[in-house]
Formats: structure tokens, C-alpha cells, sequence
């Protein structure tokens, strides 16, 4: 069974008549990359600066490595984050502006930003001057900042947020070295579910400030995958009708009326009629399965709010 390091029920935040968080259930288990969907303003930041720390809930209940109430807020300590970014010294190194964090952090070893600039991809730059570095290479020097205190879980704010394909590649790739070399469990928000599909494994849909979506990418890539949904009144008949008369076994079984028939796109009509005349009601037939974006618009809807 896995650990579950993070767990909320009902959190709510509120901002005078304003809410910007409503009553939001998650939970995140240990390992996770756990990528965090909406469209801007739609609550992401909300919800990570109250599991972060950086803002207190109006009301419901979060529990974090195991902890609830006052003993939760110690554990907040396993958290690294990067919601605002960190003031980085414009004519200091990458390697002295980590330096000066170890000190404001109360770090006193330094041998780790060595290690960590590695892996971050940034050992190479150690010794440039933060305002030569692109985009990229700053977004990697702030990761590089959320994981000086050697955290469990990392919060991660619209990482990928504008910048060019090799960038978007650099980060994903440092995502992945810090989930499988570290054991690092990650949260990363953006508004482009296909820029985290390639890394996450679990994904919250956020929209108007409620989470509206929790899935594995297991269940998003069935929900997303082309496939023929049968509703039928007796599965199990149906599935030997399938197997036997119509030679098909890439089907899931939904649920005690529901089949999802992922071959044989184009022909609905013979399924239909094999089924019928072998005596299984059929009271849905029909395609399903869209692209991710739309998926996810399905989800959230098309209008952009600024947050």
C-alpha cells in the first residue's frame, strides 16, 4: 500500500468575499509527481501556499507526513518550494546565491550545492554571473533553491511557464532525476496539461477554485484513448459475445454495464447488431476519447482569467 504524504478535506480559503480555494480534497502518496491543472487564477497557487505554509486555510483539515493540526505545521519543514521567486543576486554566481540561501536558511554545510547544481544541469554555470543565465537556467537555479533543505516533497509554481522547447526538455529532465534519484514526491502546477503529461503520474484538476478532477495517467490515458463505449444490461454475456463471435480482447471492463472497446473504431453498426441479435440489450453505443487539450477544456472551459 502506498504512503500517502499529503491529505486535505474541505480546505477552503477565503480572501474577505472572495474564495479563492473551495473545500478541496487531495491526496498525494510518496513518489508521486503530482501535476496540478487549471487555468490561470483558477486556485493552483492558492492551494500550494496553504500546503506550503505561505498562507493559513479559512476552514477544513490537512494532514501532512502522517500529521494533522499544530504537529502538521513542524513537518512543513520536509517542504521545499518555489511559489515566489527567490531574489537571486544579479552579480553573484549560481554557486554564491545558493551560498548566501545556506546562510539565510541556517546551512552551514555547503558541500551539497555542488551536488545539487548537478542536479539541476547547472554544474557547468556554477561560476557564471545570474543575470547571463536564459530563462531556463534560472528556473533550474530556482529548483536548485527549493531543494537546499533537502525536503520530501517539493512544491513547484508554473515552472515550465514560458520557456522554448529545450527548456520545457531541460526541466522535465531534471523532474524526473530528482523523483528517481532523490525519491523526491513532487507537485507541479501549470495551465498546459500537455506540458506535464510527460512527467506526472497523478494530475488534480483545479477550476473556480474547487479541485473538479483527480486522476492517475493510467485513468487520464482511458478517459483520452479513442475507444467504443457499449452500455449493455449482462457484461459477462456480452464479453464472451465479444471474444468468441467478434475475436476482440482490447476492451475494459467500467463498471457492471460498461465496456470500453479500444479496436474496431469503424464498426459500431456490426457490434451493435451482434450483440442485439445474441440477446444483450444494448442501451449505449457510441465513440468516445479526445486529445488532452481536449480533455482538458472539457474540464475547465476555454475562458483565460489572469490571476
Amino acid at each position: 500500500m502506498q504512503e500517502v504524504i499529503l491529505k486535505t478535506k474541505g480546505l477552503t480559503k477565503k480572501y474577505g468575499k472572495v474564495t479563492a480555494l473551495n473545500s478541496a480534497d487531495i491526496s498525494v502518496n510518496k513518489g508521486d509527481i503530482c501535476g496540478l491543472i487549471g487555468r490561470n487564477g483558477a486556485g493552483k497557487t492558492t492551494l500550494m501556499k496553504l500546503v506550503s505554509g505561505l498562507t493559513d486555510a479559512t476552514s477544513g483539515e490537512f494532514e501532512i507526513f502522517g500529521k494533522s493540526g499544530r504537529d502538521a505545521e513542524k513537518e512543513r519543514d520536509r517542504i521545499g518550494c518555489l511559489i515566489e521567486n527567490p531574489a537571486f543576486f544579479g552579480n553573484m554566481t549560481a554557486k554564491q546565491n545558493l551560498m548566501y540561501y545556506c546562510k539565510q536558511k541556517g546551512i552551514v554545510d555547503y558541500s551539497q550545492i555542488n551536488e545539487i547544481l548537478k542536479m539541476v544541469q547547472l554544474e557547468e554555470a556554477q561560476n557564471r554571473k545570474f543575470k547571463g543565465f536564459s530563462l531556463g537556467m534560472k528556473q533550474r537555479l530556482g529548483i536548485a533553491f527549493a531543494i537546499l533543505d533537502n525536503p520530501d516533497l517539493v512544491i513547484l509554481d508554473e515552472p515550465i511557464n514560458g520557456l522554448d522547447p529545450i527548456g520545457i526538455t531541460q526541466i522535465r529532465d531534471t523532474f524526473l532525476k530528482l523523483n528517481k534519484e532523490r525519491g523526491l514526491t513532487l507537485m507541479i502546477s501549470s495551465h498546459i496539461l500537455s506540458e506535464l503529461y510527460a512527467t506526472a503520474n497523478k494530475f488534480l484538476f483545479v477550476n473556480n477554485g474547487k479541485v473538479v478532477k483527480s486522476l492517475t495517467k493510467e485513468e487520464l490515458d482511458a478517459e483520452c484513448t479513442k475507444c467504443i463505449v457499449v452500455k449493455v444490461d449482462n457484461n459477462k454475456k456480452a464479453l464472451n459475445i465479444l471474444e468468441h463471435n467478434l475475436a476482440t480482447s482490447k476492451y475494459k471492463v467500467i463498471d457492471k454495464n460498461e465496456i470500453r472497446i479500444y479496436e474496431m473504431l469503424d464498426r459500431i453498426p456490426v457490434i451493435n447488431r451482434e450483440l442485439v441479435m445474441n440477446g444483450v440489450e444494448v442501451s449505449g453505443i457510441y465513440e468516445s476519447g479526445v486529445s488532452l487539450e481536449d480533455y482538458f477544456v472539457s474540464l475547465v472551459g476555454e475562458d483565460e482569467k489572469n490571476d
